[in-house]
């Protein structure tokens, strides 16, 4: 029994370590091979991981060889996201990948549901996929690192292909520290285009969403705060911030650590689209805050977006330490306000 328990954890090792591809691999012969110089414990190395050479699914970052987040979006996923967000001081991870309530909340992503009568947020793949067309690695220093992936949204058949795609995405993720600091941030920019006319239907599920962990969660001892004083569920469910975070004591220890999500006025265009203007919250005691605007439609009135139409969608999420106050969220959510 133990030889077998050993023969098989080894298979496991070797499994897993056949699964990591770099950049310019030859077909067959994937290996791990970090971005970012020859020395990873000075700085940030990025490293791509998939089964296939020509194309790969999941991106790590580490900064003193110390895993930061993972983008993850393998062919099977319900859509992709990052886990783990690790904590500036602890290492611990800010998000969960999935966590009761409502497991299928994942670490940082992006979906909606009903859209065109399917489910890109819940529920099985055949009620609706946001697939990966590949991750690659953009432009490196030592302080930031770029993510790109591109997406189609769709329904696949009994054959896991999505022959219809009725959306395609690009998406571009800056990871970033802050000078001068230990805490980071990470700007999503994501571009969408209505591939048919869609219509999505009131819904408390999407859009950009983040799930923390229980123990900075209010249900979990934890403290929320927006960027208008509110704390808690009661007070800032279906009100517009500028920013809301999560933050407090990490389990097992005396260090204070939160996340916070940041809007852009400016993305998307609020005088084409409206529905987003002074975005309101969704937002849960138990770890979950999502800027939906969707959540407050009319019931009888669907938003539409039509067919060839293309929205640009702007977030930052900050992982720092201490109170928001002692990370400067504010100063970040003022200069991410300004940026074009």
């Amino acid at each position: 029994m133990k030889r077998a328990t050993i023969t098989a954890s080894i298979c496991v090792i070797i499994a897993v370590l056949s699964l990591s591809t770099p950049l310019n691999a030859q077909a067959k012969k994937p290996v791990i091979k970090p971005m970012g110089g020859e020395a990873p414990v000075s700085h940030l190395t990025a490293y791509t991981v998939d089964t296939k050479a020509e194309l790969t699914y999941q991106a790590w970052i580490r900064r003193n060889n110390v895993t930061l987040t993972s983008y993850r979006a393998f062919q099977h996923q319900k859509y992709p996201y990052f886990y783990p967000l690790a904590g500036p001081v602890t290492g611990l991870s800010l998000v969960t990948e999935t966590s009761l309530p409502w497991p299928h909340h994942r670490g940082m992503f992006f979906g909606v549901d009903r859209v065109n009568g399917g489910n890109y947020w819940q529920d099985t793949l055949g009620r609706g996929q946001i697939r990966s067309r590949g991750v690659t690695l953009g432009e490196m220093s030592e302080t930031s690192c770029v993510i790109k992936d591109a997406c189609i949204w769709g329904r696949p058949d009994a054959a896991m292909k999505i022959a219809e795609p009725i959306i395609e995405d690009s998406r571009t993720f800056t990871l970033k520290f802050i000078e001068g600091t230990q805490n980071y941030l990470i700007d999503a920019e994501i571009k969408l285009k209505a591939l048919t006319d869609i219509k999505i239907e009131l819904t408390n599920h999407g859009l950009f969403g983040v799930r923390v962990t229980p123990d900075i969660s209010v249900d979990g001892g934890g403290n929320m705060l927006t960027s208008t004083g509110k704390t808690n569920q009661k007070d800032s469910f279906g009100q517009p911030a500028d920013w809301i975070a999560f933050y407090g004591k990490r389990a097992g220890t005396e260090a204070v650590e939160g996340v916070a999500v940041i809007l852009h006025p400016k993305y998307p265009d609020t005088e084409k689209f409206p529905v987003f203007k002074n975005c309101k919250w969704f937002t849960r005691d138990y770890g979950n805050i999502s800027p939906n605007p969707f959540q407050f439609i009319p019931k009888e009135t669907p938003w539409e977006f039509k067919a060839g139409e293309e929205l640009t969608l702007r977030y930052r999420t900050v992982a720092f330490a201490g109170t928001p106050e002692e990370a400067g969220i504010q100063k970040l959510s003022d200069e991410f306000q300004k940026t074009e």
